[in-house]
């Protein structure tokens, strides 16, 4: 083709069609795919920096589903907090009820030594109780039955006394407060040659026994209900930390301290059998219980405050992936209004180009009749 030569008129038609469909097809891609910027060589600058842009939204976005997970742990993480107060809430009930029940037993000491046939040294044994201490004298090898004579004829004891001597049949003897509340403690040289408990008597509450029950099988509820506050196989209540990444480098995070908050990690202990027969012992639960409902308070104000850091982190992260959107599709997306108005005029100038070339190339023709 190279040996065919045009008119300029021609020429410049052609030129003027050509660049005419070539803005045409552009035209027509930028209103097919809505991007001005398709690929890098259309705008490399726009192409690039939108390419980043969206990248960035990208792996911000991927964080956002993190920072929900953390949420939910620390959700989790409050619901077991809940939880804990409650039957914490309940422990302490069940305590100040076994302070105010009352004794259904007295107290009593049983020997472990029989007494039959005696033959031990002589010897003392002491009473002590509301702060009075009585003394009997044991003569050697003393027959039970004297034995038990010598304690209840002791002014101070005896049925119109404190402490009433009796045996269980078998050889035993046993010292009894003769009121539910009477407390009493052997001593002497016959409190361990007789077998007697050398320990504090005191009167016993059935309620007090069933309450205790109940207070330790509560402890037991504490444990469970903290072992089950875990979220994705994170649980702060069981010592767990959580680490929460706000940005696509991880320099900028928040680490959410762990918790042990099992009954021990609370600062309560299981109550020993007895041990709510004992006003001290009580006192001494309900005064732990109260400071782990404080200690369970603080720590659910602080769960909350990372709750609500999380929480301000994720309207951010949202915020700002859409800011960064906004503006990779700001760098390459077409003005479909603007798209179209240029589509039709390209068309129409397209149209008029193919006019002119028809009437440059009759114009040719028309050379061509003078040699007809």
């Amino acid at each position: 083709m190279s040996d065919i030569t045009l008119s300029s008129g021609i020429r410049q038609n052609l030129l003027s069609l050509q660049q005419t469909s070539s803005d045409l097809s552009t035209t027509q891609e930028q209103l097919a795919t809505g991007k001005k910027v398709n690929t890098a060589f259309d705008n490399p600058t726009s192409f690039f920096t939108s390419q980043s842009l969206t990248n960035r939204a990208s792996d911000l976005s991927a964080l956002l589903d993190q920072i929900g997970q953390a949420q939910q742990t620390l959700n989790a993480a409050n619901d077991g907090l809940t939880g804990l107060t409650s039957l914490l809430e309940q422990s302490l009930s069940t305590a100040q009820q076994a302070q105010q029940a009352t004794n259904d037993t007295a107290g009593s000491t049983t020997g472990t030594v029989s007494l039959t046939g005696n033959t031990l040294a002589a010897g003392v044994l002491t009473v002590t109780t509301g702060g009075t201490t009585y003394t009997v004298s044991v003569a050697a090898s003393a027959a039970l039955s004297t034995i038990e004579s010598d304690i209840n004829t002791t002014a101070g004891l005896g049925s119109t006394g404190a402490v009433t001597a009796t045996d269980d049949g078998s050889g035993h003897l046993i010292l009894t407060g003769n009121t539910l509340n009477t407390s009493f403690t052997a001593s002497g040289t016959e409190q361990a040659a007789f077998g007697l408990a050398s320990t504090a008597i005191s009167g016993t509450s059935a309620t007090r026994t069933t309450l205790q029950a109940n207070y330790n099988s509560l402890l037991t509820q504490i444990d469970q209900l903290a072992g089950d506050a875990s979220y994705n196989g994170v649980n702060l209540l069981n010592g767990n930390d959580l680490q929460v990444n706000f940005n696509e480098k991880a320099t900028s995070s928040l680490t959410i301290a762990g918790v042990t908050f099992n009954h021990t990690g609370l600062g309560l202990s299981t109550i020993a059998a007895g041990g709510f027969q004992s006003t001290t012992t009580i006192t001494g639960a309900e005064t732990a219980i109260q400071a782990a409902i404080s200690t369970v308070r603080a720590q659910t104000e602080t769960f909350g405050t990372n709750s609500s850091t999380i929480q301000t982190r994720q309207t951010f992260e949202t915020n700002l992936i859409n800011t960064l959107q906004t503006g990779a599709s700001n760098l390459v997306l077409a003005d479909q209004n603007q798209a179209s108005a240029n589509l039709l005029t390209e068309q129409t100038q397209q149209q008029l180009e193919i006019s002119a070339l028809s009437i440059a190339n009759q114009a040719n023709q028309s050379v061509l009749k003078l040699f007809g």
